[in-house]
C-alpha cells in the first residue's frame, strides 16, 4: 500500500495530471510530478491553489485521501473515494476497537516523551533540569498519578521564572506559546488524518465539544519545542505576537529534530508518529515513532533565531526521500513530502 503524504504549503501552486504523474506547476511552469500510485493522501495546505478535476478522479480511483485545510491550517474537509479508501476504513475500525488497556500504555508513551523533552528544553536553556527529568520513570500506565501535571509545575517556573502562570487567556508570553501550539496542533490533525485516523477518537483527552482530541493528544511530546521557541523570542526582546514573531513560529514544523531513524524535519516526525499510532492500533508494533531527545537544536540554543530573523525554512521542493522515517514496516516509503 502507498504511505507516501503529500502536503502542497506554496500558494499559486496549480496540481494536474499527466500519464500517471500528479504535476505541481507555477505561473505555467511545472515544479514537480509525483506517481500518483504512491500517493496515499494529499493534503492541501496553501491559498490559491487550484486543481483539475482529472485529478480528484484519478486520486479517487487509487483510494487516496485529499484533505482540504482552511486558514488556520486545520483540516476542515476531506474527499473520499466512494469505493472507499479500505486502509483508512480498516485503520479506524481498529482506532475504535482499541482497548482501554492499550489506550493507558499509548499515553503513558506520549507523557514520557514530552517529559523528556520538556527536560531537555530546560538543559537547552541553562536551568535546572534535574527536578522534571526525575518525573519520568515515575509515569505508569494512564498516568493515574498525573505526572504530566506535576511536571509542568516544575517546568514553568523554571523555564520562565517563578510568577510565570500558564493562562492561555493571558498576553505575553501566553499569546505567543498559543499562537506556536496552534501551528503544531494544525500539522499533528493533519497528519493524524493523512495517516487514516479520526481526529476526535482520543487516547487520553475526553472533552466532547473538542473534535481534535486526538490531535491533542499527539502533540504533546511536540509542545517542549514551541516553548524552546518562545523562549528565545523573549531573550531576543520579542514578547508579544506580531508580525515578526508570527513568522517564526509558522517555520516551527520545518526545523530538524532527532527520531529513532536520525534528523527529519518536525513536519515528517509528526507524521511519523501518526502512521506508528495508525500501525500500533493495527497490531503490528507496540510503541510510538516520538522524538527523541538532544537535537542540534539544543545545542545551540542561541543559534535558533536572531532578533529580526526568522528559522531558516526548508525550501519549498524538498523532498525528504532521504529520511526513513517509520524505519522498514513502511517498506522504504517516504510519509511526508512538502511542495
Amino acid at each position: 500500500m502507498p504511505e507516501r503524504i503529500i502536503e502542497i504549503t506554496t500558494d499559486g501552486r496549480h496540481l494536474a495530471v499527466d500519464r500517471g504523474f500528479m504535476t505541481v506547476s507555477e505561473k505555467g511552469l511545472e515544479i514537480t510530478r509525483i506517481a500518483l500510485d504512491d500517493i496515499a493522501s494529499l493534503i492541501s495546505n496553501a491559498h490559491g491553489l487550484t486543481y483539475s478535476n482529472n485529478l480528484l478522479v484519478e486520486l479517487a480511483k487509487r483510494n487516496a485521501l485529499f484533505i482540504f485545510c482552511g486558514p488556520n491550517h486545520n483540516p476542515i474537509g476531506f474527499l473520499w473515494a466512494l469505493d472507499g479508501f479500505h486502509q483508512q476504513a480498516s485503520r479506524m475500525d481498529a482506532q475504535i476497537e482499541s482497548t482501554a488497556p492499550k489506550s493507558k500504555q499509548l499515553w503513558k508513551q506520549v507523557v514520557q516523551a514530552k517529559i523528556e523533552q520538556q527536560a531537555c528544553t530546560l538543559k537547552a536553556t541553562g536551568n535546572p533540569y534535574a527536578p522534571v527529568q526525575a518525573l519520568i520513570a515515575k509515569v505508569r500506565s494512564g498516568d493515574t498519578e498525573n505526572i504530566e501535571a506535576q511536571a509542568a509545575r516544575r517546568y514553568w517556573p523554571l523555564l520562565f521564572g517563578p510568577d510565570f502562570r500558564r493562562d492561555r487567556d493571558a498576553h505575553g508570553i501566553n499569546s505567543l506559546l498559543n499562537y506556536a501550539y496552534m501551528i503544531i496542533r494544525s500539522t499533528v490533525a493533519r497528519s493524524i488524518m493523512a495517516a487514516g485516523l479520526h481526529p476526535g477518537i482520543p487516547i487520553h483527552h475526553k472533552n466532547a465539544n473538542n473534535p481534535m482530541r486526538l490531535a491533542d493528544d499527539l502533540m504533546e511530546p511536540f509542545r517542549p519545542y514551541a516553548d524552546f521557541a518562545v523562549w528565545n523570542l523573549l531573550r531576543n526582546g520579542w514578547d508579544t505576537v506580531v508580525p515578526e514573531t508570527k513568522r517564526i513560529l509558522a517555520s516551527l514544523p520545518e526545523i530538524e529534530i532527532s527520531t529513532a531513524t536520525g534528523m527529519t524535519a518536525m513536519r515528517t516526525g509528526i507524521q511519523n508518529a501518526a502512521i506508528s499510532l495508525a500501525l500500533v492500533y493495527e497490531g503490528s508494533r507496540d510503541r510510538l515513532d516520538l522524538p527523541l531527545p538532544q537535537p542540534p537544536l539544543w545545542q545551540s540554543p542561541t543559534g535558533m533565531m536572531i532578533k529580526n530573523e526568522t528559522l531558516q525554512r526548508t525550501p519549498a521542493h524538498v523532498d525528504d526521500g532521504n529520511v526513513r522515517p517509520a524505519g522498514q514496516h513502511l517498506g522504504g516509503k517516504t510519509p511526508g513530502d512538502t511542495v
